[in-house]
């Protein structure tokens, strides 16, 4: 093989390695709309990529049954050879496993909707939830919703466990997809600023209209943040004189998730 050889194999190597990439992109971009799916115009404005690109990718993936798209609608989703392929994951989280007794005590205790959440890249993705025993329930929060990191209380209270530098990047990152949810840069900034002073993330208004929420951080072995335990209500369940005595409740049950995980030495 002479250079030129090389050079096209390392060109076509470099090209599909792309391509993957921006394909992963897509999927994960779908999974923030899974229950409604996505339209094109959506998927690329959050991917930034160009309608060609994005439309090929789509009709690329859907080929491998990766992106569903629903005929009346014309929308986009991910498809169920992801859920089979997720089959073959040998073992469940041990966070989630360790976390569900405790979720389960306070969605019991608070009445409202109890949930975990892990980083994944630049996005929050739900590991669990338990709804409460209140009559009206926050549904918006299910197992695998995913949002940019830096919308919804859980997002940032994951950013602060990151440096300062890297928290920037990845804001940065999510720029347009934070625009698309009404947020900017410095509103998260401010969030962040907020919930590191006082050692838990709150919000009056929370990403569902007439909703509040409260998030505070569970930490690993070395001291990182490596998950978020919060709840989410009606308004009127969560306002700021009730913030305190749900925060003490939810930072118990947090400190004893880390002990847990700690005794696994995770």
């Amino acid at each position: 093989m002479n250079d030129t050889d090389n050079n096209l194999a390392s060109d076509n190597g470099t090209s599909t390695v792309r391509a993957l990439s921006r394909a992963f992109q897509v999927l994960r971009i779908l999974a923030l709309g899974q229950e409604q799916g996505m339209r094109l115009v959506d998927v690329v404005r959050h991917t930034q990529l160009s309608r060609p690109t994005v439309h090929r990718l789509l009709h690329a993936l859907m080929d491998e049954g990766a992106v569903e798209q629903d005929p009346g609608t014309r929308r986009y989703r991910v498809g169920s050879e992801i859920s089979m392929l997720a089959l073959a994951r040998p073992s469940r989280s041990p966070l989630r496993k360790l976390a569900e007794p405790h979720l389960q005590y306070l969605s019991d205790q608070l009445g409202d909707t109890v949930f975990i959440t892990v980083r994944s890249g630049r996005d929050s993705v739900c590991l669990d939830r338990r709804l409460g025993t209140f009559p009206i329930k926050v549904m918006s929060i299910d197992v695998g919703t995913r949002r940019p990191l830096g919308v919804g209380v859980a997002g940032v209270m994951l950013l602060c466990g990151l440096p300062d530098d890297e928290a920037a990047y990845l804001l940065q990152l999510n720029e347009a997809r934070l625009q698309a949810c009404n947020l900017t840069i410095d509103e998260v900034k401010a969030r962040l600023a907020a919930a590191r002073e006082k050692g838990f993330a709150y919000t009056s208004q929370g990403v569902t209209k007439g909703t509040a929420a409260l998030s505070v951080p569970i930490y690993g072995t070395a001291g990182d943040i490596v998950a978020a335990l919060s709840v989410a209500a009606v308004a009127g369940n969560l306002t700021q004189d009730d913030v305190a005595a749900t925060a003490a409740v939810l930072s118990e049950q947090a400190l004893q998730i880390s002990k847990r995980l700690k005794a696994l030495g995770h």
